[in-house]
């Protein structure tokens, strides 16, 4: 099956979020080992794209896409708890264990 955007064929699943947001997707999710130079800037960037009003639909765009993906793929999110060890409970946010 053929996944065509805006007359454009996506070969990837990335490939197709970039073709359907108009944006890269790292844009928004970070690349692996990025720096904190690059990331201030990369988030930067992103805070300018969502101030452009050509971009305004763009959060009602990534909720569609997001609700697609989850109707497409939902063996995706069949998420299941890990064990944990006994006796340890989970750290809360911004509390060490």
């Amino acid at each position: 099956m053929k996944c065509i955007v805006a007359g454009r064929e996506a070969a990837t699943a990335a490939e197709f979020a970039e073709l359907a947001l108009g944006t890269p997707v790292e844009l928004w999710l970070g690349v692996e080992g990025e720096t904190d130079e690059e990331r201030a800037a990369r988030l930067d960037a992103a805070r300018d794209i969502l101030a452009d009003p050509e971009y305004s639909e763009l959060p009602d765009d990534l909720v569609r896409l997001a609700a697609r993906a989850v109707e497409d793929c939902p063996d995706l999110f069949n998420v299941v708890p890990l064990a944990r060890p006994a006796g340890r409970r989970p750290a809360r946010q911004g509390v060490a264990a």
